[in-house]
């Protein structure tokens, strides 16, 4: 039995089966993701979900699913599923067998003597989907069809029947053309083998996404069916059906199958499971080199970026592509803020901390190569014109105080990674000076006295140091403020503390980050990460359910956030040592058991506050990941 794998009892439990989903992405931002048992439960499922840039900087989904019917004697067994009002049809779900998903996702279905095996991969550098049926047993003439349900629409969106398609479709080798709508690309569906395309258009109305529902969105769509592929399979005969952007050879199918799978890092244990989730966050298009935040919804964030970068690439030895994102981002520098969201035309600069974080990425960067110069050369003036730029004041009214610190807020913007905003205004505002902002602050002013040896910023790294620890600690509280300004400051216990004792450069004594480290261990610290707020807290909410408002309120007011846990490592690490290295083991183990929950092979956004903290958010996260990653080679280095 493989490391991932789910029986048939599993399966047919649509309780258990529709909470776990598969995600899987190539180089150039296309995705395909489902539940493991076939039916969409969100508008962001596909088989086929592409980036179609002459429309917006968004993921379209072009193919929703597929069913796929099995055909002997003129009888007929349907394997697909989807949700409509009120009942699941069909209910294909009933012949599985089982679920593989070594070394690519594998469902195999038993209808009577029938034995059919199908396995879902995408061209690494193509906007291509393509499935393999193989016909393992079977007693009599097999016949298998196809119907594809297209959607041609942004995956923030539903679409509803209506007259502006375009019904017709153009044969192409084995296979026929489609585009709906004239501002997208044509979609190529094709065989690897001769086979029956049998033009039947309709509509499927009021397909359902209970996961949509659940989270208080529309959550009903109207799918457009062109047909159907009809092809014989013989016993021991496999099929390729594809779906892409561009016309596919049918003859290359069988052999691209088999380059592709060769070119998968194996999900054979946890350690590589999150290897090959890792590679997975990165998008290479039109010369860019990004990393996606988190799947199925999120786009490129920069903050993300920066914290996820080291892990994603640097922990794989891949520090040519660790550099290609970082001049990928340069190019959206705007004096000395990075954008917060997106980049170009479509950029929000609502990130106070994103640039801070791009010192401690190029950090790592050295620390995992020993390349100093290529840091210098590269980036030297872009650091320095985000530190004047802090200095000397930018938007948000992000500033340097008279005692070094740095102050940002304004009303209705969240600056911050606890950027949560409500139609009554950001739920965690933070407005003033957050504590993380000056420990990155620190820790910048002093990596870049250690790349330029210039003595001005060592002489501005000192002031804020003592500011520091007059303004923020407490020898009441035995930890730091969340949040200074003026003389208002928030007690609330958070992890945002945590970063002051992790950092490269760190302001606090061994004592005082004993104590950060103990109180956030005590009250933060779960087998999923770091709470966002401690459950002693009036404001403690410890489930992240229902609509948008209810969400939002409880994201970092109690959610368990898997990322800031690998500063908790490292700091905890740099004060303990070896004598920490078992204690800090059986935390990453103890991720071991997501694997077969909710996003398949990889790691959460989110999970909730209480035990059993279920994971929630984003099926996959890029720091999440990321962080994982690191903190396994924190204890190598240890």
């Amino acid at each position: 039995m493989s490391y991932i794998h789910f029986d048939k009892t599993q399966l047919i439990n649509l309780n258990y089966s529709l909470d776990r989903e598969i995600i899987r992405t190539n180089r150039s931002g296309t995705y395909t993701s489902t539940t493991i048992i076939g039916c969409n439960t969100r508008k962001y499922h596909g088989l086929l979900v592409v980036p179609q840039p002459q429309i917006d900087s968004q993921n379209h989904v072009m193919l929703s699913t597929v069913h796929e019917t099995v055909i002997q004697h003129g009888a007929s067994f349907n394997l697909g599923i989807s949700k409509f009002p009120g009942n699941y049809s069909p209910r294909g779900h009933k012949y599985l067998e089982d679920f593989d998903s070594e070394p690519i996702p594998k469902l195999t279905y038993r209808v009577g003597g029938v034995l059919l095996q199908k396995e879902l991969i995408l061209d690494t550098n193509r906007d291509r989907v393509m499935i393999r049926y193989t016909l393992l047993e079977a007693h009599s003439p097999t016949k298998i069809r196809i119907q594809p349900f297209l959607a041609f629409r942004g995956y923030h969106q539903l679409i509803k029947a209506n007259e502006d398609i375009h019904k017709e479709f153009e044969k192409v080798p084995c296979g026929a053309k489609f585009r709906l709508y004239p501002q997208y690309d044509p979609l190529f569906l094709q065989l690897s083998k001769k086979g029956e395309f049998v033009s039947k258009p309709d509509w499927y109305y009021n397909i359902e996404y209970i996961q949509e529902r659940e989270r208080g969105y529309d959550y009903q769509e109207d799918l457009f069916v062109p047909g159907y592929f009809e092809f014989d399979i013989a016993k021991g005969e496999s099929v390729i059906f594809s779906a892409g952007l561009t016309e596919a050879d049918p003859k290359t199918r069988q052999n691209a199958f088999q380059k592709e799978i060769a070119r998968r890092i194996p999900r054979n244990n946890f350690e590589n499971c999150l290897r090959n989730s890792a590679t997975q966050f990165i998008r290479r298009r039109d010369g860019d080199v990004r990393i996606i935040a988190g799947y199925p919804w999120f786009g490129w964030w920069g903050r993300d970026t920066f914290i996820a970068a080291p892990g994603l690439t640097l922990s794989a030895g891949d520090n040519e592509t660790f550099l290609e994102i970082m001049d990928t981002m340069s190019k959206d520098l705007k004096g000395p803020l990075f954008p917060n969201i997106g980049s170009g035309d479509y950029t929000n600069m609502t990130s106070m901390d994103a640039p801070l974080w791009f010192f401690w990425s190029l950090q790592q960067y050295i620390v995992y190569t020993g390349d100093s110069k290529t840091v210098k050369n590269r980036y030297l003036g872009k650091l320095r014109g985000i530190i004047e730029g802090y200095k000397s004041g930018t938007e948000f009214n992000i500033h340097m105080m008279e005692n070094g610190l740095i102050w940002g807020g304004q009303e209705d913007v969240a600056l911050t990674w606890m950027d949560a905003i409500t139609p009554d205004g950001p739920v965690t505002p933070r407005r003033g000076c957050p504590v993380e902002i000056q420990a990155l602050w620190y820790n910048a002013l002093c990596f870049y006295h250690e790349l330029s040896g210039d003595a001005e910023y060592l002489a501005l790294a000192n002031r804020v140091k003592e500011s520091f620890e007059r303004e923020f600690w407490s020898w009441d509280y035995e930890y730091l403020a969340d949040v200074v300004d003026g003389e208002e400051k928030d007690w609330s216990i958070r992890p945002n503390m945590v970063f002051a004792t992790s950092l490269p450069y760190t302001m606090l004594s061994e004592e005082k980050n004993d104590m950060i480290l103990e109180i956030v261990k005590s009250k933060l610290l779960t087998s999923r990460g770091l709470r966002s707020l401690s459950p002693d807290d009036p404001g403690y909410k410890g489930y992240y359910f229902g609509n948008q408002i209810s969400r939002d309120n409880a994201y970092h007011n109690g959610t368990v956030w898997a990322w800031p846990l690998g500063h908790f490592v490292e700091g905890y690490l740099k004060l303990h040592g070896k004598a920490a290295k078992n204690f800090i083991q059986k935390i990453i183990k103890g991720f071991d058991g997501v694997m077969t929950q909710y996003g398949i092979g990889t790691v959460a956004e989110i999970y909730d506050g209480d035990p059993p903290h279920r994971p929630k958010g984003s099926i996959s996260q890029a720091w999440s990941v990321a962080e994982l990653l690191r903190m396994m080679d924190l204890v190598k280095r240890t």
